[in-house]
């Protein structure tokens, strides 16, 4: 059975390019690049090279701006606990309840810790209000951190909107994004369009390179201190020797994705729209998350109605078809999406959504045979569903009456009534 893999929101396959750049410094050229002799100098050129090469494609005004980390969690960390040891008189933080967990338990953590936390609400479709956040900014903010792009429902962020009015209304307001999902498959330029924006983090393994990678963007002048200490690297600002043939591999996978966006982004779509649309067409009781918004080409994610998420995944995974129910970091727990709950999903269906996220190697012949397999899964599961009535092919009368009662208006004009072709 050939492998599905539509889950590349959690991770992506490492690209042939970049497993040949990395090879000789796992191999020959392995020398600590703080060492003084010169193969060590060989290695510390190619870590400023590749340093030198990410700058200039994300528009970072200096290389030196960029710290090399072990990925984007560590990134996020760094980001917030950095700004808060950097600005002791400022207590109070401002971010969104759809964040990933690596911003959000930080946010949780330093609430412990007595600072003051505002956790910005979106709507149905996953979409921010600017003026929550005009309204939440305080004298005393020390960072906004928003999200580019949501690893769930593909959700994009009006970030540069964002950092312009914290800037105009406290340039002393640091601003902080978590731009894992989106550093490859949207335009980042930090010069022009994103260049209020103080803070990016981003990670390798989520644009085909390896896990273990990553970055965090440190505009020059911002107040910060470092979050990992013990050791002179990266410039004092990131203990511990770089991982130089993760760092190369970055390198090229960041240029991989900046070279080819545009025409990616078409093929994404393309893959995204077509399995939106035969999966509309062929599940009755089906909503879209985030459908209404600005999303990432790559990302669907669906919320069907009367099911567990589960029991879906268990099934696709039978027929070698990889998908998610949204964060790989949450994937284990048997509570619904934080994600989810925050864009008020009604119940009947926030235990039931199924993300597909694609790469560019993903087929529209792969999307056919989900599309062809996926409403046969629904289908069966429905049938074992105490809320869903087989003989009548359509949920029983309270179910449906719990969904009404939740149900957006897109929602109720979107959603089909129940035919035969899904049995």
């Amino acid at each position: 059975m050939e492998l599905i893999y539509a889950d590349n929101n959690a991770t992506t396959a490492v690209a042939p390019e970049v497993r040949e750049v990395m090879a000789p410094y796992l191999a020959d050229d392995y020398f600590n690049p703080s060492s003084m002799y010169e193969p060590a100098r060989r290695t510390a050129h190619a870590v400023e090279a590749a340093r030198a090469t990410i700058a200039g494609l994300l528009g970072m005004g200096d290389p030196s701006e960029l710290v090399f980390t072990g990925g984007a969690t560590e990134s996020n960390n760094a980001a917030l606990f950095g700004a808060a040891r950097a600005n002791p008189g400022r207590r109070h933080v401002i971010t969104t309840a759809v964040e990933h967990p690596a911003v959000l338990e930080v946010a949780e953590e330093m609430a412990r810790q007595g600072f003051a936390v505002d956790f910005l609400p979106v709507d149905r479709q996953g979409r921010l209000d600017i003026k929550d956040l005009i309204r939440a900014l305080r004298p005393d903010t020390l960072i906004v951190s928003a999200m580019h792009a949501n690893n769930e429902t593909g959700v994009v962020f009006p970030v540069a909107e964002l950092a312009r009015v914290v800037k105009e209304t406290d340039p002393a307001i640091l601003f902080h994004t978590d731009a894992t999902q989106s550093v490859g498959k949207l335009p980042v330029d930090l010069s022009g369009e994103h260049a209020n924006v103080d803070l990016l983090s981003f990670s390798g393994h989520k644009l085909h390179a390896p896990k273990g990678v990553g970055g965090l963007f440190i505009r020059r002048g911002s107040r910060w201190r470092p979050f990992l200490v013990g050791g002179h690297q990266e410039r004092n600002r990131r203990a511990g020797t770089e991982n130089v043939p993760y760092v190369v591999g970055l390198a090229v996978a960041v240029e991989l994705a900046a070279r080819h966006r545009e025409k990616e982004a078409a093929h994404l779509a393309s893959l995204r729209d077509r399995l939106e649309a035969l999966l509309v067409e062929r599940i009755p009781y089906v909503a879209v998350n985030g459908r209404e918004a600005p999303r990432l080409p790559s990302t669907l994610n669906v919320a069907i109605h009367f099911i567990e998420g589960e029991g879906m995944l268990y099934q696709l995974d039978a027929f070698g078809i990889c998908a998610s129910s949204g964060s790989a970091c949450t994937s284990g727990s048997l509570e619904p999406s934080h994600v989810l709950r925050a864009m008020q999903v009604p119940f009947t269906a926030v235990h039931g959504s199924v993300r597909f996220s694609f790469s560019r190697y993903n087929t529209m012949a792969e999307v056919e045979r989900i599309a062809e397999v996926f409403p046969e899964i629904v289908a069966r599961l429905r049938r074992l569903s105490p809320y869903w009535d087989t003989e009548r092919n359509t949920p029983r009368p309270e179910a449906l009456a719990m969904l009404e009662s939740t149900a957006s208006p897109a929602e109720s004009a979107d959603r089909p009534s129940a035919h035969g072709n899904s049995a």
